[in-house]
Formats: C-alpha cells, structure tokens, sequence
C-alpha cells in the first residue's frame, strides 16, 4: 500500500479540531528556463488544517522549453475558480540528485514497435500527490518514458512548486504545479481546465494523492477525522478522475486513468489498527472497476495499484521500527517495497503497451497478499 503511518493519534485529533481556513490563493506556477524560477511562500500552517481549503484561485508554475510560459503569460500565474459548490511539511522525500533523462526522439524511434508501446512518448500526464514520495517518483519515471507535459497537482505550495522546478531542470521538459485539494471540486475543475488550454488534453490522470491514519482503534477513531481520510483517499480520487474523464470525453480522446489504491483495500494489516484506512482504500478500487465500466464505451480506461509496505521517507521513524520487522516478516521477499518500484507498472498502465487493460487492481506488494 502507498503507505504513510502515523503512530501518534493525538496529534491527528488536534488537527482534525482546527477551525476552518479559507484561502484567497490558488496560483498555478509555470517555469520556463530562460527565466529564473522564484518560490512562492504560503504559510505552511494553513495545511495543518482538517477542513477543504476552497480555493478562489488556482497558482500555477510552468516550466517550458519553447516559451510556452511567455504565450500564456507571466511564469507564475493564478486563474480563478468558479464556485459551483458550496464555499467551501517535510522536505521533498527521497529526492534524487542524478538528472531525469526523457526519452527523445531519436531514440524513440529507434526502438521496436514493442517497447515503443511501451513508452508514454508524446502523451500529457497528470499527477496528484506529485510534490513528493511515490507520487513524485512516478512523475519522474514518466519524464523518463517520454512525457510531453508533466502536471503535478499538490496542496502543498512549497513542495510542489519546488518539485516541479526540480523536474524541469533534471529533465528539460514542459513541467507544471498546480496549488490544487483534491477535495475542491471547483478549483480541480478550474486546474484541468487551464492543463487543456496549455497542453491539450491529458492523456493520463495519475491519482496518487492520499494520507494514512493508523494504529488508532476504530472504537477511538474521531469521527471527524474519517470523513477527512474519506474525502482526500476516496471523494477526491472520484472528483479528480470525474474532472479529467469530462474533459477526455469532450475532446473524444481515449486516455489512461491510474488510481492508486491500496493492498489494504482487499487485505486486513497486521498488527495495526488501521480500518478506517482499509475501508476508504477498498473503496477507492471499487470506484476505479466501476469506473472502468462505465467509461470503456468512451475509450477511457481505469486501473488501480495497491502497493504493498512501501519504505516512503514517512516510514522511516524509529516509532516504527517494530512493526516494520513483523511487515518484513510476512512478505516473502522480506523487504518494504522502495519508493521507484511502482514506476514500471505506473509507467505500463500509462502506457498503449496496456490498451487491453480496464478495471485491473493489480497488487505490487512483494507477496504480502499470498499468505
């Protein structure tokens, strides 16, 4: 599972009780190489809050080789939200230092028609969670597999633009970072919109945004803070995919949507109690399968990853160094998955190579799911 456990739940009730937050910004940041990247800075304490941020602007950050940024406007940017509905910090994990080489042409067309199917050559990707963690690692491995425009979309304005500025940099190619909760409906609306303006419309949606509460009894479990892991785990994957699935149908363009569930959607852990957690990552793979169901007609296909224990730089505390020997222990190659292995079944799935695949949860966990 895409795992990120935090063993201390009074905390987490403390955030869960914080009043609401209303922000006036949401920018999206475009970054162009002849222009020197600045950094916006938002007050880091408005994501400490548990309530929706609803956001009357989205801030965008581009970053292009070809003056895309200069066509559209200033480099950083916002673009309003229409509000339908009601009204509604960590460094970047695991970041590399090596650059991210994207497939080139040449070399594109140099390979077999089997491993070009395989690449995601020329095609426009959507990430959400993308700032950092396995979201930000399949960002890159999508630049690596020849990616057009990678869009990261992120709640956290410091991380994301810093990761796509990062990603511009190591790989050359058109990046974006869209200030965007996945449970704002208007401001994701607002964001796919202004993706289809600048690039088209996107090919791939890769839903990676999530949190994980765990080792928190169900019978203690704040009510509060479940409906808050539903709505980012759950309503907001179907709000993003409800979004990008829209605006491939009005384009009439098949596409590739990547949902990222969960082992622990099919399996109960052990030994945490985790099963608010359970039930929001069960739910998100019976969305993507019934998802897959109704948009096959359009030539939009839905497939879910459930990752196994993941060794994410959140699950690097000493807290939980007991519970990662029993993990260990009962995975059969006795190892937390790392954070680049889901990138070839990511980059598969994104991928023509999968045209026959729709409604698949595919487990990648190391065994775990066989005893």
């Amino acid at each position: 599972m895409a795992f990120t456990t935090r063993s201390v739940s009074c905390a987490l009730r403390l955030i869960s009780r914080a009043p609401v937050v209303r922000s006036n910004l949401v920018n999206p940041v475009l970054y162009h190489p002849l222009m020197q990247a600045r950094t916006f800075s938002v007050a880091v304490s408005l994501f400490k809050k548990s309530e929706v941020i609803r956001e009357t602007e989205v801030p965008v950050s581009i970053y292009s080789p070809d003056g895309r940024a200069a066509a559209a406007g200033p480099g950083h940017f916002s673009i309003p939200v229409k509000e339908t509905l009601a009204a509604a910090t960590a460094s970047i994990a695991e970041a590399e230092n090596e650059n991210v080489i994207p497939l080139g042409a040449t070399v594109y067309n140099s390979m077999s028609p089997t491993m070009q199917k395989m690449s995601v050559m020329g095609k426009v990707i959507i990430v959400t969670g993308g700032a950092r963690g396995l979201g930000n690692h399949m960002a890159r491995a999508c630049v690596e597999a020849g990616a057009k425009a990678m869009i990261i979309f992120d709640a956290n304005q410091d991380l994301g633009d810093e990761a796509a500025a990062e990603l511009h940099r190591k790989s050359g190619i058109d990046v974006s970072f869209f200030k965007v909760d996945v449970r704002d409906g208007d401001a994701i609306n607002a964001a796919v919109e202004q993706v289809v303006n600048l690039y088209g419309t996107p090919d791939v949606l890769i839903n990676s945004a999530g949190i994980a509460d765990s080792n928190i009894k169900a019978e203690t479990y704040d009510p509060a803070l479940f409906r808050r892991l539903i709505d980012i785990n759950l309503t907001g994957s179907f709000l993003m995919a409800q979004s990008v699935g829209r605006a491939m149908m009005a384009a009439g363009k098949p596409g590739s949507i990547i949902m990222v569930a969960s082992m622990s959607g099919s399996i109960v852990n052990y030994p945490q109690e985790q099963s608010c957690y359970n039930a929001s990552k069960a739910g998100v793979i019976q969305l993507g399968k019934s998802l897959a169901a109704e948009w096959a007609k359009y030539a939009i296909r839905v497939n879910c990853i459930s990752p196994g224990y993941m060794d994410t730089a959140l699950n690097k505390v000493p807290a939980l160094d007991a519970q990662k020997k029993i993990w260990r222990s009962l995975t059969p190659q006795d190892r937390l998955g790392a954070v680049d292995d889901l990138n070839g079944l990511c980059v598969f799935l994104a991928s023509d190579a999968s045209s026959f695949m729709t409604g698949s949860n595919i487990l990648i966990d190391g065994g775990y799911t066989l005893y």
